[in-house]
């Protein structure tokens, strides 16, 4: 994808937005920093023992999510990698990302980050699937509710980020 340009495939597009009590500069480096990725890309109870970032175009992006113990996922990983397609620091990120054995499938996801004042950014994901049925696969492995609570431990090291710059 070229530089300013936008997808639009509302029937292949999840789309989440979230508010962060903290500058577009520190959410923006939250997304390009891999040791502040490992801590909330994965959701809820998943970890990342492996997270690499070159947030350059043409760049990698690769995550190995390591599921909790126990049913019903025991341990297990759940490595996912793309290719970063656009960078403009602190304004937009956009990298394709796709699972080992398409969990998830393969997705666009850009990211949007927007200055709301008063210390802080508004972030808007787009997943865009490359067809319908990668999007109902998509759907099906709650990638809303994934992201939702990637942007709990996102909302928390924030905090914890914004704590020690004081």
């Amino acid at each position: 994808m070229a530089a300013g340009n936008s997808v639009t495939a509302p029937e292949r597009t999840i789309v989440v937005t979230r508010v962060f009590d903290a500058p577009r500069e520190l959410v923006f480096k939250a997304w390009t920093d891999p040791k502040q990725v490992a801590q909330w890309f994965p959701p809820k109870d998943f970890t990342a023992p492996v997270c690499e970032l070159d947030p350059r175009p043409g760049g990698v992006f690769r995550i190995v999510m390591k599921g909790p113990e126990g049913e019903p996922f025991n341990g297990r990983e759940f490595p996912g990698e793309g290719v970063f397609e656009e960078v403009v620091a602190n304004e937009r990120l956009a990298f394709t990302f796709a699972g080992e054995g398409d969990i998830p499938p393969p997705i666009l996801m850009t990211v949007l980050f927007e200055d709301q004042g008063n210390g802080k950014t508004k972030v808007t994901v787009h997943q865009t699937a490359r067809t319908v049925a990668d999007y109902e696969a998509l759907r099906k492995t709650g990638a809303e509710e994934g992201l939702g609570q990637s942007f709990e431990k996102l909302d928390e090291l924030l905090a914890r980020v914004k704590g020690k710059a004081r």
